[in-house]
């Protein structure tokens, strides 16, 4: 699979101005790739932050990861943070690029919450992303656009992902949407929802 390589397409480096990165797409789309190749372009010391615990039993999940570790340079660093996502993004400094991968796999870890602790810890995040001076690029799946599931759980999971999405999108910089391969940059070329009057 041939890497994304931005400067080819004339654009510059589309991490010059952005400091929060929002990159969302369905299953396979490459928005993993993209935000790996948005975090190789910072040119700053890259800290890959996996929200998945690793499950020894579950062979399949393990070969996911396992492609995506061969996929990042030997030079990042690694964090396994399936739920103290606010405080890491705080513990990093204005010379580290943050890759959040991924914001379905933190929800699922915090699931059993209740609303009110849901919210909260939403809050936490989001305070944590406006007061750090580090770079930040989040990867979240795109689950909404199917059928409705059949089960509370589901609908639950699918609901809570498309909010959290949308509050971190009212604040990024630069929000990616990647379907088969291609990407494309919401904030220059979307109109928000903010910005429409009826």
């Amino acid at each position: 699979m041939q890497a994304f390589d931005l400067t080819k397409l004339g654009r510059g480096s589309e991490m010059e101005q952005v400091r929060i990165a929002l990159v969302t797409g369905p299953a396979r789309s490459g928005k993993s790739e993209w935000a790996e190749a948005l975090a190789k372009q910072t040119g700053k010391s890259v800290i890959y932050i996996a929200t998945s615990a690793i499950d020894p039993e579950d062979a399949e999940w393990q070969a996911r990861i396992e492609q995506h570790r061969l996929r990042r340079p030997a030079t990042w660093h690694l964090q396994e943070v399936p739920v103290a996502l606010p405080e890491a993004i705080l513990a990093a400094t204005a010379q580290n690029c943050l890759l959040i991968d991924s914001l379905g796999t933190w929800l699922a870890n915090l699931l059993e919450q209740d609303e009110d602790g849901w919210r909260q810890m939403v809050w936490a995040l989001m305070e944590s992303l406006m007061q750090t001076e580090s770079t930040v690029i989040l990867v979240a799946e795109e689950t909404g656009w199917g059928v409705v599931p059949d089960y509370p759980i589901g609908r639950l999971f699918r609901d809570r992902l498309g909010y959290l999405s949308r509050q971190i999108g009212t604040i990024a910089d630069g929000v990616y949407l990647v379907v088969a391969g291609y990407a494309l940059n919401l904030r220059q070329l979307a109109i928000g929802l903010d910005q429409v009057t009826i």
